[in-house]
């Protein structure tokens, strides 16, 4: 007879591993004159001197940038588990590994990145101390860049700078040429040969903030009017999701633009009845100073009409930042940035974050990807190897 099921809750263990390495003579090459010590191999280490094992980096990173544990609570943990493993050396081992291992591979698919024809962009405040010459309450910004919705290999990359000068992106993505994602701010109008796409989420945002406190008094409607053309067009969006893009481009300026022309019209007989230094007078002027980047997403099937893909990204990175606050240094912010580009990466190809972070660390120590760049090929996210081990 089946009663119930329960579920059990296994303590986590920690356990010393110590390594010991046999050294072989051969008598008779050494009656010969030739080499006659041999030891046997051993697996190299994520960290050189060190006491980090692949799991352990892996599920620090795990804690602090998935999880949103701060290195201080971490400590606590690893206390009760009979460890004395200090915040201070946490976040060496995070630096020394995500330079040494996730690095080089974050480069490769920075290059792979520009190789594509659609990108979204996005960033965010985040106070980094002991910059020089700069006071720790100055704001820097982390930068997150991905791949369009619709590319073969889904890529996303952070980018620690400090601060938000167009000539970071510009720098970032020179070779670049296609379609941008992003919202309005300036600082991307300096990147050359690009075609920006502006996203319609944060103009409808817009809307929804210049709405009355009293969403039934009269002054509603015409923040109401915005919004719902905006909920129109990604109505139409959601069901041309799985059309191509030839496709999805064809019905966009057989349904969409009929909209988009009836939103214009509406904007230009607006403008005349709200004050210009309203929230909706405001976002008025926005959607019509930027009426051409608004449209541009129907030039191509595969452009999104937002940039929430970008937006959903950088989202764990301000969740975190809610709990650490801060970033101790400027190598610790860079840090942060790299680790962040492979988690997020992972999850965008449905890989595990964790086994993701202990495969890397477990298999590329000992790879000389130094002399040959095309071993890194074997450790993205979307390489069948990875996917199968690391789902």
């Amino acid at each position: 007879e089946f009663v119930r099921t329960e579920i059990e809750f296994i303590p986590a263990k920690v356990r010393a591993i110590d390594y010991y390495r046999r050294t072989y003579e051969c008598r008779t090459c050494r009656k010969n004159g030739q080499p006659y010590m041999e030891k046997s191999p051993m697996p190299d280490p994520v960290i050189q001197h060190s006491m980090a094992s692949p799991s352990t980096v892996a599920w620090v990173m795990h804690q602090k940038f998935v999880n949103a544990l701060p290195l201080y609570r971490q400590e606590k943990e690893w206390r009760t588990l009979g460890v004395n493993l200090s915040r201070a050396t946490m976040a060496n081992w995070i630096q020394a590994a995500s330079r040494d291992r996730l690095a080089p591979l974050v480069e490769l698919m920075h290059q792979k990145l520009l190789q594509e024809k659609y990108l979204h962009a996005d960033e965010t405040v985040v106070q980094v101390m002991n910059e020089e010459g700069r006071k720790n309450t100055t704001d820097s910004y982390m930068w997150v860049y991905s791949s369009g919705q619709h590319c073969k290999h889904p890529i996303r990359i952070f980018e620690y700078q400090p601060g938000r000068s167009g000539k970071y992106p510009q720098k970032f993505l020179k070779g670049f040429k296609g379609y941008l994602h992003s919202d309005a701010y300036s600082g991307y109008t300096k990147i050359p040969d690009i075609i920006r796409c502006l996203c319609w989420t944060h103009l409808r945002r817009k809307f929804v903030d210049s709405l009355p406190k009293d969403i039934q008094s009269p002054e509603a409607t015409l923040p109401s009017q915005g919004i719902t053309f905006c909920n129109k067009l990604f109505e139409i969006e959601k069901k041309l999701e799985d059309l191509s893009s030839e496709q999805r481009k064809s019905k966009r300026l057989e349904r969409e633009k009929p909209v988009l022309e009836a939103f214009w019209a509406w904007i230009d007989s607006t403008r005349g009845k709200v004050l210009p230094k309203s929230k909706l007078g405001e976002a008025l002027t926005y959607a019509l100073n930027h009426k051409r980047e608004f449209m541009n997403y129907l030039q191509d099937g595969s452009c999104s009409i937002s940039n929430n893909l970008a937006e959903n990204s950088i989202r764990p990175f301000t969740i975190g930042r809610k709990n650490w606050l801060f970033s101790g240094s400027p190598k610790g912010a860079s840090a942060s940035a790299t680790v962040y580009s492979i988690i997020e990466s992972a999850k965008a190809n449905g890989l595990n974050p964790y086994k993701y972070l202990q495969f890397i660390f477990s298999q590329l120590p000992g790879v000389q990807f130094g002399q040959h760049p095309e071993f890194l090929e074997d450790y993205l996210p979307w390489s069948p190897e990875v996917q199968e081990a690391c789902q």
